[in-house]
């Protein structure tokens, strides 16, 4: 199935805040979990036991130092980034004893919108400093991973508000006010395709 009739079977739109929705995105169906994977993990299994979507559509705000400040970026893979058990010799980021893989690589893509690599972790990340990921949120790999095993389609779209370096805090609330827009943009462009 295409993409823009993905979108018009039964979405369900995912964001951690209602700041992130703003205005833009009042007339959908919106869950909103607030921050941190245990939220998100937890609203999205929810929701769906409630009402199985069609569709999940996370969308959401994001640091970044490999994209640029106000650009929508589509995530396609997910990385759990403050998963760390290198103490007992497992890989960096890689849950023990779980057969998922380090990296989950389940997210539709939107071109021709650049897509990323997202690390999902419960802090907000002001020294971003690995390859590994290149975009970095708080709930994106609990959604996508609760989409995989539900097999149901995942869209993620992340609009950059700071670099994911010291000035972030700072950035982020000056840009946050325009991430609504700018995704709704990126939706209504997918849509019409």
């Amino acid at each position: 199935m295409e993409l823009n009739q993905l979108l018009n079977q039964d979405p369900l739109y995912v964001f951690a805040m209602t700041e992130e929705a703003g205005s833009a995105f009042a007339h959908v169906p919106a869950l909103f979990t607030g921050l941190g994977k245990i939220n998100a993990c937890y609203a999205l299994t929810k929701a769906i036991a409630q009402k199985r979507p069609g569709i999940i559509i996370n969308l959401g705000s994001a640091g970044s130092n490999v994209y640029k400040r106000e650009s929508v970026i589509c995530c396609t893979k997910f990385i759990q980034r403050d998963m760390d058990v290198t103490a007992l010799g497992f890989e960096l980021y890689k849950t023990p004893f779980s057969e998922d893989p380090l990296i989950i690589s389940y997210g539709l893509s939107l071109p021709p919108i650049p897509e990323g690599i997202c690390g999902s972790g419960d802090s907000f990340e002001t020294d971003h400093n690995t390859h590994q990921y290149n975009v970095v949120d708080m709930e994106a790999y609990a959604l996508a991973l609760v989409a995989q095993r539900e097999q149901i389609p995942f869209l993620c779209l992340k609009y950059i508000t700071d670099g994911a370096d010291g000035s972030s805090a700072n950035d982020w609330q000056t840009s946050l006010k325009n991430a609504s827009r700018d995704l709704k943009a990126a939706i209504d462009t997918a849509s019409s395709r």
